[in-house]
């Protein structure tokens, strides 16, 4: 029995949320490189906020609250941060 039987992907392949989670997941860790670099703080908080959103919207395509929730609520502080900032 190989591995492709022993495992059965069970989340959409190649349709509008799979483009979305990727490029939400390239963007988050581009906050998280700029972040570990120590640069444009600004920069890291908008990527990040951007990011959060698009795995928000990503769980409300898939019906999954853990990824609703997580995202929404870290999307919120994000924002909260970013008003801080220029505000």
């Amino acid at each position: 029995m190989d591995l492709e039987t022993l495992v059965k992907k069970i989340t959409p392949y190649k349709d509008r949320s799979w483009y979305i989670k990727w490029c939400a997941s390239f963007i988050l860790l581009g906050a998280i490189a700029i972040r570990s670099a120590g640069i444009h703080h600004e920069l890291d908080i908008i990527l990040s906020c951007i990011g959060t959103a698009m795995w928000g919207y990503v769980g409300f395509m898939w019906h999954d609250r853990a990824l609703i929730v997580v995202n929404s609520v870290a999307c919120t502080m994000l924002t909260v941060a970013l008003l801080k900032i220029f505000l």
